[in-house]
């Protein structure tokens, strides 16, 4: 007797059907489709919800909006001939820093001013800067896209925003 004469006492089943695992056939992957080929891809709206998105509920606008003052509260905290500026108003604590940067200001015309103040570096709407004009004050270096201010004249010139 040789080893390739022996035979062996037990009989085993030769199921060999779906591949993996102990449940053959299918081997619980059920029929046919996608999930039972290979790895499924992922489903469409998980894709999408991948896709980084413009604006809404989670995402920042990307101009970053000015810190907004009124005149009412510059005429309160400021004395006369006084400058104001992002660095004043930060020292008087009227505005914080925002995430440790120097932000923009604006001055809107909410309320009256009587005191002759001077604007240094900061956004102004137009009745504000009628109101401010009026009382006697000055205005230094406007950033601003809808105004545009000589310093020796001060002339208020629109200027066409670009969107």
């Amino acid at each position: 007797m040789q080893l390739h004469n022996l035979k062996r006492n037990t009989i085993r089943k030769k199921i060999r059907v779906g591949r993996g695992g102990k449940r053959g056939k299918t081997s619980g992957k059920g029929h046919k489709g996608q999930n039972a080929r290979g790895t499924p891809r992922p489903a469409i709206r998980d894709v999408i919800k991948k896709i980084p998105k413009r604006r809404g509920y989670n995402f920042k606008g990307r101009k970053e909006k000015p810190i907004v003052i009124n005149l009412n509260l510059i005429d309160k905290k400021f004395s006369d001939g006084e400058t104001v500026s992002f660095k004043t108003l930060s020292d008087k604590k009227i505005i914080k820093l925002r995430n440790s940067k120097i932000s923009k200001v604006k001055i809107l015309s909410d309320g009256n001013i009587t005191k002759k103040i001077i604007i240094d570096g900061c956004l102004v709407s137009e009745k504000a800067l009628e109101k401010i004009k009026k009382a006697g004050g000055d205005i230094k270096l406007v950033q601003n896209a809808n105004l545009k201010v000589k310093n020796d004249n001060v002339k208020v010139k629109k200027v066409k925003s670009s969107k």
